[in-house]
């Protein structure tokens, strides 16, 4: 982001947002809706060195890929359970978020190198989780703001503030416009 409403997208997932990945991990482990939360409070007590899961980095892109941490997840719960054993759920759980924060967090700090950022924002709904932030914060190359846990819900703060900069510049479409997910924010250029 250069400024207000002037962003230069560098790449997205490939498949599965880190959100969805962990929705779909937790519910393999048994956890309760929504996955964020209940795979890291599950986490608390677990080592997250206990399985080394792969850290979907995607090297020489700025993509990210969660299916194969996804996979791997379930392909160890499958061969525990496979030979009788009950699922250590903490140290799953405390393996896979510490596999997702490892990517998210050496892959910004990266791209915010490449591009020479000021300063990194963390938003979004997996913003919320405290080992993601403690790692972010714990970081001090680059500046962080990671807004309070009030506003780190599916973007929605991030689309309001967004929506306040396009009034603010006089922007104004009719009350009948439809609504479409895909939309950007503004005229972006893919990198």
């Amino acid at each position: 982001m250069t400024s207000h409403l002037t962003y230069r997208h560098l790449r997205s997932t490939l498949d599965e947002a880190a959100g969805e990945a962990f929705d779909k991990v937790a519910r393999l482990l048994g956890l309760p809706y929504p996955g964020g939360p209940s795979i890291q409070k599950a986490a608390l007590n677990g080592n997250p060195e206990a399985f080394n899961f792969p850290r979907a980095r995607l090297e020489g892109t700025w993509n990210f890929s969660f299916s194969g941490l996804k996979t791997a997840v379930l392909r160890t719960v499958r061969e525990l359970e496979s030979r009788g054993r009950s699922l250590p759920v903490a140290d799953l759980a405390a393996s896979f978020q510490a596999a997702v924060v490892d990517t998210l967090l050496q892959k910004t700090l990266h791209a915010a190198r490449v591009y020479q950022a000021e300063e990194i924002l963390v938003a979004g709904g997996v913003s919320a989780n405290q080992v993601l932030r403690a790692a972010f914060e714990s970081q001090r190359e680059i500046p962080v703001q990671i807004p309070p846990l009030s506003y780190c819900t599916d973007n929605a703060a991030m689309i309001a503030s967004a929506g306040y900069f396009h009034y603010s510049f006089g922007d104004r479409d009719p009350l009948s416009l439809d609504v479409l997910p895909t939309w950007t924010l503004s005229a972006s250029t893919t990198l």
